[in-house]
């Protein structure tokens, strides 16, 4: 069971996609997994056949849970290093061996009534009652008229009637709970993922103000020459500038982990995005510095449409190395957003306002954007921060080499 964040304990394996048997290769969808993120397809990481599977379809399971196993096609390895998940997998112990079948045990046949209790069911009548019985049914609320007694001649004693009583205290089973709101669900696992990185990330803040008339204009331009299908927004601009800025500073882009910064494989830009029912997912958009913007800008309209159905894959959840979260569609002039951990570092874009703006010597009205920056101080500082803004700035002035 993949984790899909720091926020996720446990999952549910909806289905399967794949057999025992059935041949995979790297990126094939093998599996569904319903999170409070939604359902997630699981993908695989080797090429090979599977050899069993360990969890069934509707088991909750925690994160690390093996869920199948797969035989590689090339020729069996001693062992992986340390922190390699089929490292992971080897060290975890083996499901334990069905137990054989053990013979089936005749229930025992109910013991036969003696005379005097045949005869007392057999006779209508007036129930036998001890005084003392009948006294204490009458203090405990227990009705007498149906009960067959244990005692002589199937009289209704003091003990018949005090298990009477425990029966009627023994609760009605309540129906079961129904399933928790989706909605409510990501709330309270969003919550939990933000209280644990407020308690334990010492946070830093910066921010800049940017004249992007030029971006803008360039953007104008390039549009216009495209069909409307192609047309690039001003999202995929600031999105390819953070990922190139962080080539700059790639003490920005990564993890902290067991103590230290780990850098992260390569840049994945975690883009939020806001869902229909309510809560949010900042699924990844894999190698963003290498994307054209065309590339980019498809990839980002494909992230956001398969989010809002529910169809995202276990990477794009687990990949990012940094957030950019752009709440300017929302009227927001600046936003200081909290890191997701284990992340380091969290983009914050607000709405693009016209305001004055001093420039050679005169003040004019220029389209100004406030770009900020939360980070994690154990492995970056104010300076690089800096650093890392002011090249954001800088790119966004030749938005032609982006």
């Amino acid at each position: 069971m993949p984790s899909l964040g720091a926020d996720m304990e446990a999952g549910t394996l909806v289905e399967w996609l794949k057999h025992p048997g059935d041949g995979v290769t790297r990126g094939d969808i093998i599996a569904v997994v319903d999170t409070a993120k939604g359902a997630i397809e699981i993908e695989v990481f080797e090429d090979g056949t599977i050899e069993s599977v360990h969890v069934k379809p509707g088991e909750k399971v925690p994160v690390g849970t093996v869920l199948a196993l797969i035989r590689g096609t090339g020729p069996e390895r001693p062992g992986h290093p340390p922190g390699h998940p089929s490292a992971a997998a080897a060290l975890r112990t083996p499901p334990a061996a069905p137990m054989p079948n053990a013979p089936a045990v005749a229930p025992a046949a109910p013991a036969a009534p003696s005379p005097a209790q045949a005869a007392a069911r057999e006779q209508p009548g007036r129930v036998r009652v001890s005084p003392l019985a009948r006294k204490l049914a009458a203090d405990l609320g227990v009705d007498l008229t149906h009960m067959t007694g244990t005692g002589a001649q199937a009289a209704i004693t003091r003990e018949d009637v005090e298990r009477a009583a425990a029966a009627l205290k023994t609760p009605a089973p309540q129906p079961p709970a129904p399933p928790p709101d989706r909605s409510t669900a990501m709330r309270a696992t969003i919550a939990a993922a933000m209280a644990r990185s407020k308690r334990e990330i010492p946070h830093y803040y910066l921010s800049t103000t940017i004249d992007i008339s030029v971006a803008l204009a360039w953007l104008r331009k390039e549009n216009e020459k495209r069909p409307i299908t192609q047309r690039l927004l001003p999202a995929a601009l600031l999105i390819k500038t953070v990922a190139l800025a962080l080539r700059d500073v790639p003490e920005l882009n990564g993890y902290w982990i067991d103590g230290g910064f780990r850098k992260g494989a390569g840049i994945h830009i975690g883009s939020a995005i806001s869902l229909r029912g309510g809560g949010l997912v900042a699924p990844a958009l894999h190698d963003a510095d290498t994307l054209d913007l065309t590339t980019l800008m498809r990839q980002l309209q494909d992230l956001v449409a398969r989010a809002r159905t529910g169809s995202l894959r276990s990477s794009e959840l687990a990949d990012p190395t940094i957030t950019v979260t752009n709440l300017g569609e929302q009227g927001v002039e600046s936003t200081f957003g909290i890191i997701y951990p284990p992340q380091v570092a969290l983009v914050g874009f607000g709405k693009i306002m016209e305001r004055p703006w001093i420039g050679s010597g005169k003040i004019e009205a220029r389209p100004l954007l406030t770009a900020t920056l939360s980070a994690d101080h154990r492995a970056s500082d104010g300076h690089r921060g800096g650093v890392f803004l002011t090249a954001i700035d800088r790119l966004l002035q030749t938005p032609e080499r982006l």
